[in-house]
């Protein structure tokens, strides 16, 4: 076996799935229009509806991902590099923070525009909630930033990256299935005040997950010496 081998042969997929899962979960948790979109279209049409919008967030979602992963690859042999991993890390987990804040101080009902009471096909809630995730490219930013943190990309394991993208889907899914279950559980109670708190602890862990990973990226630097 040669020493120099950039990954292990063996590979943790269960560790891979639970990033996957985070990661997922975490690119869909923040309340911006699709998220919105989910909220109002489980008041109005219901439970179902609300997450098949969420489907719809998941594919384009998916889409940037792999595009995301594809343009990583390219440049793994920078990543690997331990010093220069480290200041990846860095960088994702600052991003990680100042997009926590930025969730945390923002008011996602401020521009909120009621979702009709037509119910339509499946197909369209999906469809139009594909659309409204897919005109955000920005996202990318917040991937590149996952997945420096994670060192998730594992380029020619093409298994092992299929389970890993396979996960970012079953945990955006697992967010939007828990989310449309929540608000039809409390519609009766649920307004833009419920939106807010929502968003607001969402904000709140993002920025405790990122002191934590840049704690932990920052006490790992002393292996260096």
């Amino acid at each position: 076996m040669h020493s120099d081998m950039p990954f292990p042969l063996h590979i943790n997929i269960v560790d891979l799935v639970f990033k996957g899962m985070l990661i997922g979960m975490v690119a869909s948790a923040p309340m911006g229009p699709v998220g919105i979109l989910c909220v109002q279209r489980t008041l109005n049409k219901g439970r179902w509806y609300g997450f098949v919008t969420g489907i719809g967030a998941a594919v384009s979602d998916i889409i940037y991902a792999g595009i995301t992963g594809f343009g990583m690859a390219f440049v793994m042999d920078f990543v690997n590099n331990d010093q220069n991993k480290f200041y990846l890390q860095i960088i994702g987990s600052a991003l990680l923070l100042g997009f926590g804040v930025y969730t945390y101080r923002s008011d996602p009902t401020k521009n909120m525009r009621k979702s009709g009471m037509q119910r339509g096909t499946f197909w369209y809630n999906t469809w139009t909630a594909f659309l409204v995730t897919f005109s955000n490219p920005l996202i990318i930013f917040l991937f590149m930033a996952l997945f420096a943190q994670f060192a998730f990309v594992i380029p020619d394991h093409p298994f092992e990256m299929f389970v890993g993208f396979a996960s970012i889907v079953g945990g955006a899914l697992l967010w939007w299935y828990g989310l449309s279950w929540l608000v039809d559980k409390v519609r009766t109670i649920f307004d833009a005040q419920g939106i807010r708190i929502i968003n607001r602890v969402i904000g709140a862990v993002v920025i405790i997950f990122s002191f934590v990973s840049l704690f932990g990226t920052v006490t790992n630097l002393f292996r260096f010496f």
